[in-house]
């Protein structure tokens, strides 16, 4: 730690006000206006509008300890913890709710440099160590807060460190969007490519529906009691962007595996496709000889009238991701059901050599194109760390002000 800088506990340059309990904002109190209620999302987007709940102003005066003035910081204490938003002028008056904790920073302390810290490793760390809950962390006690140690400079040096982040992270976040929007080119630069592959059929391609064309199947859509191990249990979380994993898999026994789940019979070489949820259309060719079961997949097995990778191109494709979205059925977890599936309208050419050599070109333009994500996702990746190696040197006190190379 640099000279002349002290270390003080949190609460010597800090006040805390945790959330009121739960049972203080009932949602039978709130109204459609009046003072706001502030909420986890204001903290973890940074962001003060979009306010869901208000209380009147018998219950604000009542509650007036938990307002909040532009300056104080909150941050997050229950499930997504740890984030940080500065309170800015011109915000609706109001309190927080019991997930939200105001700290209002003393006159040797920044609140700036205070929000930079507290997204530090360290601190992060910290909170993570003395947090509470198994499936859902929360920040247990505020005394524990207090008793972290912060380094602290002179409150010029705070405002002259903060000036040299906002400089560096400027930069950094630039060249990380520009490494974000490369990426993100590479990806289109491809599903362009294919798109025009499918809708430029040649005078000698067919098209015929999926079940025409091979056997189509789907899993259970039971919920089977799980064991630690046994017959690996495949859901639609298991076919991912890049291919088809059995990792992270629940296990069933082979009993339950041959009564319900063995009609699927699915083979090495064999596609599967997610028939519910978000990334339903999602489809990966089974590339092990495991036994494995599964469950809201759908099940697409090879053929000599197709080759099976063209057909894996063309189910990656935005022309038939656009089929799945307009034969999905449901509300908040939408599906593409069986019938569907197998009434999936599929061009191709006549010629089985034909397929191949689609296959391969698009193959190689595949490969250049995963090497591009990979060296435009190291780049995002790189300054993310830059990024905390930055902070973890500020509050070390070890940051210069030359130039960061990019």
């Amino acid at each position: 730690m640099r000279e002349g800088w002290e270390i003080k506990k949190f609460d010597e340059v800090c006040e805390f006000v945790r959330g009121p309990f739960g049972g203080s904002l009932k949602k039978s109190i709130f109204k459609e206006s009046g003072y706001a209620v502030y909420e986890q999302k204001h903290a973890i987007y940074d962001r003060f509008d979009n306010v869901r709940h208000f209380v009147d102003e018998d219950k604000f005066n009542e509650m007036k300890r938990f307002e909040l003035n532009s300056g104080d910081l909150i941050m997050s204490c229950s499930g997504t913890i740890g984030k940080i938003a500065i309170v800015p002028d011109g915000i609706e008056r109001g309190i927080i709710n019991q997930a939200l904790l105001i700290l209002s920073p003393k006159n040797n302390l920044n609140n700036v440099f205070l929000r930079l810290w507290m997204q530090s490793e360290n601190f992060q760390e910290s909170i993570n160590k003395y947090s509470k809950g198994a499936a859902i962390k929360n920040i247990a006690s505020v005394k524990v807060l207090k008793n972290i140690e912060i380094p602290l400079p002179s409150i010029e040096e705070q405002k002259y460190i903060v000036s040299i982040l906002d400089r560096a992270f400027e930069a950094i976040d630039k060249a990380k969007a520009n490494a974000e929007q490369n990426l993100k080119n590479a990806k289109e630069l491809f599903e362009s490519y294919l798109q025009g592959v499918f809708e430029n059929k040649g005078d000698d391609w067919e098209k015929s529906l999926l079940n025409e064309i091979t056997e189509v199947k789907d899993g259970t859509h039971d919920s089977p009691k799980y064991i630690k191990e046994g017959i690996p249990f495949v859901t639609q979380k298991n076919i991912k962007p890049d291919g088809f994993t059995i990792e992270n898999t629940k296990f069933i026994t082979e009993v339950d595996h041959q009564k319900f789940y063995k009609r699927s019979n699915v083979t090495f070489g064999d596609i599967i496709i997610s028939m519910i949820g978000a990334n339903r259309g999602m489809s990966a060719i089974v590339n092990l000889k495991d036994t494995f079961s599964i469950k809201n997949v759908g099940l697409i097995k090879e053929s000599e009238n197709i080759n099976q990778h063209f057909l894996l191109y063309y189910l990656q494709s935005p022309l038939a991701m656009k089929y799945v979205k307009l034969m999905s059925n449901g509300g908040a977890q939408e599906f593409i059901g069986l019938t569907a599936l197998r009434a999936f309208p599929i061009p191709f050419p006549e010629s089985i050599e034909e397929q191949k050599q689609i296959v391969q070109k698009l193959d190689a333009l595949s490969g250049e194109t995963k090497k591009l994500e990979t060296i435009y996702q190291q780049k995002i990746d790189d300054l993310e760390e830059l990024k905390k190696s930055v902070l973890q040197k500020a509050f070390a006190g070890e940051l210069r002000t030359k130039e960061i190379a990019l």
